[in-house]
């Protein structure tokens, strides 16, 4: 049988992994009698962790949260991920820099020092997005996204002057919180445009809460991650940009990859000579981007492609 300290962490690590564990239970995996098992209650108790027995005929216990922060367990690998995200936190736009430094080092700290090297080996460098979220209204609207209740804020325009500021508050069921390039998003169905709606967290302002709860409704595509992606191509829910070409290029293929988005397809025709098929969210945009790459080319697909280019160019000998 292991010692009583080894054993308190085997089972506070047991108690961390499940909501509810009976007691014949705990004390079959720890290899204990359930007497052992209440002692050992006692003492993770004792050191402000709370433990809550459960009524049965067999009981049990729970862990719960407690009025202070209590040590922490966590194997090595979680360790790791923990330090990692603590260490790139600075670029998720949440304002939050100054405590995940704090943060980092104190976990830092008290690592073994196998794992220390594995963090120290990282050399994170990051670049924090343009704003940051305060991370007050973060947590407010991610618990209205949780507990699925109705969300009223204030939305602050994106210039002085614009509509948005004379707006009253708004009304939505939020859905989902998304992170994308830096800055925090929330995902909600607006009952007043009948659709779904993207709104930046850094411009909200939630009032007080609502008390209503709705039913949340089925994201179209079912990620909203990916939807909200969609939205920013102009794409009404699916993931394909609305425009999308296909061009040879006289250039070689590696010379054109290091520019392309992740869902651009890049063929080979030769050693000065490729095809490309890649999109975005207007024909003119679409046409820009293909001369953009400064070379001869030839459109294959298809014909509102070559009819933007035209356009684009005789705007182009237009201009003074």
């Amino acid at each position: 049988m292991a010692g009583p300290s080894s054993r308190m962490l085997a089972l506070l690590s047991l108690l961390q992994v499940r909501r509810d564990w009976p007691g014949d239970v705990l004390a079959e995996r720890l290899e204990v009698s359930p007497r052992t098992v209440r002692r050992d209650v006692d003492r993770l108790r004792e050191l402000g962790y709370r433990v809550d027995a459960l009524k049965g005929p067999a009981g049990g216990y729970r862990l719960s949260a407690g009025s202070e922060l209590p040590p922490l367990l966590f194997d090595d690998e979680q360790a790791v991920a923990i330090a990692l995200a603590l260490a790139v936190a600075p670029a998720s736009g949440a304002d939050i820099a100054e405590s995940a430094v704090r943060a980092l080092a104190a976990v830092r700290q008290v690592m073994p020092s196998r794992l220390r090297h594995r963090i120290d080996a990282v050399d994170v460098v990051t670049t924090p997005g343009a704003t940051t979220v305060d991370p007050g209204v973060l947590v407010a609207v991610s618990e209205a996204v949780h507990t699925a209740q109705v969300l009223r804020f204030g939305y602050r325009a994106a210039w002085p002057g614009d509509e948005d500021d004379d707006r009253p508050p708004r009304r939505v069921e939020p859905h989902a919180v998304v992170a994308r390039n830096g800055r925090w998003y929330l995902l909600a169905w607006e009952d007043e445009r009948d659709d779904w709606r993207t709104y930046r967290i850094d411009r909200m302002t939630p009032r007080t809460p609502t008390g209503r709860h709705f039913t949340p409704r089925a994201v179209p595509g079912g990620d909203p991650a990916a939807f909200v992606a969609a939205r920013f191509r102009g794409s009404d829910g699916a993931g394909a940009w609305p425009c999308t070409g296909t061009v040879v290029l006289h250039a070689p293929a590696r010379r054109v990859a290091p520019y392309l988005d992740a869902d651009a397809v890049l063929e080979e025709l030769g050693p000065n000579r490729c095809r490309l098929t890649t999109g975005s969210w207007s024909w003119t945009a679409l046409a820009a981007r293909v001369a953009g790459f400064d070379v001869a080319f030839e459109v294959e697909a298809p014909a509102p492609l070559r009819a933007a280019l035209d356009s684009l160019a005789d705007r182009l000998r237009s201009v003074p």
